[in-house]
């Protein structure tokens, strides 16, 4: 067979690799979190790995906060205002992860989700991940089941599509995303970069949405990306189009984004580090609990689903 999936047993959770042997493509998995660790491929004498990941499962679970490096984001994605929010009548505190007085990241990062499924033959591999949130105590008394299925397909395609089922008796309030960190090369400065958008959300200086919208269009066509700084949110332009793209001719590769309608909008930071760049694909704006924009009201026993491409190039 082309593609292949082997899975090694650790003390802190399972590690997942799909390989497609033919183009030398792989993506190592993490069960904690369902993170993705790592993103490779062989180039002439070298393998280039193109996530910002982790060095162990165990160093994950120590260090998951500290980044949240490739972190599932859900049932709420970024920040939310000063950890509360209301939903149909009732006030709730969320009590996971703060910084400063806002709640981050959601509430799934440090789970260990478990393998449901998992095949490959000749034209990919993909694993099936699986964990039920039933946690009344986190300030979300709601309940939920979330899959991730990782899919490595030819051409060095890896989609990452998630599933959430309402497994609760009422209504749920619900945003997705993902928190991964690329680096194609030594520094994200030696990047040239294409967003597909012209708007972009404003914040305030908590990095909260205003609920205004702002003109950008400085990476609608490729350009340096030099010296910039970003930690904003952008509004992408339709979805027929590439989302992203990352190109590092020094490393000769690059990398492309593909979101579906699931997701609407583009995170996007720069590390003081300025050694990877997080490119986040996200279902709603932050505080979406608070403000709306682009949150999903799940009903009992529905169904949502999310989903996003990368795709390496050699150059």
């Amino acid at each position: 067979m082309a593609f292949d999936i082997s899975i090694k047993e650790t003390a802190n959770g399972k590690i997942i690799i799909l390989k497609d042997k033919e183009n030398l493509t792989e993506a190592e998995i993490y069960s904690f979190g369902a993170l993705l660790n790592a993103f490779s491929i062989k180039k002439e004498d070298k393998t280039i790995n193109v996530v910002d990941g982790f060095t162990s499962v165990e160093d994950a679970s120590r260090h998951i906060t500290d980044g949240f490096k490739s972190a599932k984001l859900s049932p709420f994605v970024c920040r939310l205002e000063k950890a509360k929010y209301s939903f149909e009548g009732h006030s709730y505190n969320v009590k996971k992860f703060n910084l400063g007085n806002e709640a981050i990241h959601g509430l799934l990062f440090d789970i260990n989700y478990t393998v449901t499924d998992k095949d490959a033959d000749d034209n990919k591999a993909y694993v099936v991940l699986e964990c039920s949130y039933t946690n009344k105590e986190q300030g979300f008394p709601f309940s939920y089941i979330t899959q991730v299925i990782y899919t490595l397909e030819k051409d060095s395609r890896l989609s990452i599509a998630t599933k959430v089922i309402n497994t609760g008796s009422k209504n749920m309030p619900l945003s997705d995303g993902w928190h991964p960190y690329f680096k194609l090369g030594e520094t994200v400065n030696d990047l040239e970069v294409q967003l597909n958008t012209d708007t972009m959300v404003e914040f305030d200086d908590r990095l909260l949405p205003s609920g205004k919208t702002l003109p950008d269009g400085r990476f609608e066509t490729m350009k340096a990306f030099e010296d910039t700084f970003l930690d904003n949110c952008f509004i992408l332009k339709d979805y027929d189009k590439v989302s992203c793209i990352l190109k590092d001719k020094k490393q000769g590769l690059q990398l492309s984004i593909y979101a579906d309608k699931s997701y609407p909008y583009l995170q996007v930071y720069t590390p003081p580090h300025r050694k990877s760049i997080a490119v986040e694909n996200l279902s709603s704006v932050p505080d979406a609990f608070n403000n709306g924009i682009g949150l999903i009201i799940s009903k009992p026993g529905e169904v949502h689903e999310f989903k996003t491409i990368y795709q390496l190039q050699k150059l």
